[in-house]
């Protein structure tokens, strides 16, 4: 059954990751600590993302949970010490860094224009928060090319569970067989393949490696700027 509809991640596959979010996870690390440096340090540590080097480690609750997941995690190691409302406060550090710091990988408005321009109906979704999303995105012009969006906190869930990708199945009244899911991380794909998507692409900009997806993907890309040339998505050309 031919595509019809591409659900896109928003980190790793639209954004440049490691530009975006290195200094944003400092930020909430900051945060959370309460300015203790030292602990602001091992909760990146313990949590997926080297102080000192700033790698971020592929499936890791800084690489792909919510923030509701990383506030629990740090909750979890802070115990006495998590700040109150810690949740709220990781969302709006997230909202305002992504405002300030998101960076679209470069071709990706593009890219999204041409498939939008064959008629593929398309749709984004993620596990940061729809304030978080439109903060990363409003300034690029490009959230006007979707016919769908969401996030952790829009109703449908969070990754890896499949419900926001059935949502943008019913928004845009296509089965399921008829999507492709692409993104950057096993959590992606994992909702794909949970939705019973057609198609499942894994793209390499973000925080895994081929070997991480390669149990996930039937398809893995450099970037999402590959899409365009391919026979898969081509039924609209």
């Amino acid at each position: 059954m031919a595509i019809r509809g591409i659900l896109f991640d928003k980190d790793g596959t639209l954004i440049d990751y490691n530009r975006t979010w290195v200094p944003i996870h400092r930020d909430v690390a900051a945060y959370a600590a309460q300015g203790d440096s030292a602990l602001a340090a091992e909760l990146l540590r313990r949590f997926g993302q080297d102080p000192e080097t700033d790698l971020v480690t592929p499936g890791s609750v800084l690489a792909v949970g919510s923030f509701y997941d990383i506030a629990s995690a740090f909750a979890g190691y802070l115990g006495p010490r998590t700040p109150p409302d810690l949740a709220a406060g990781i969302d709006r550090i997230y909202r305002e860094g992504g405002a300030r710091h998101a960076v679209l990988i470069e071709g990706a408005l593009a890219t999204i224009s041409e498939l939008k321009r064959r008629g593929y109906r398309l749709g984004v979704a993620t596990n940061d928060s729809i304030g978080g999303l439109k903060a990363s995105l409003d300034r690029y012009d490009i959230l006007k090319l979707f016919d769908f969006i969401a996030g952790c906190d829009s109703g449908y869930g969070a990754k890896p569970g499949p419900g926001m990708a059935l949502a943008f199945c019913k928004a845009v009244s296509i089965l399921p067989e008829e999507a492709a899911m692409v993104g950057d991380s096993v959590h992606d794909l994992a909702m794909g393949r949970a939705a019973g998507f057609g198609l499942n692409v894994g793209v390499l900009f973000g925080t895994s490696g081929r070997e991480d997806l390669e149990g996930y993907a039937d398809l893995i890309l450099d970037s999402i700027n590959e899409m365009p040339a391919r026979t898969e998505f081509r039924a609209f050309a």
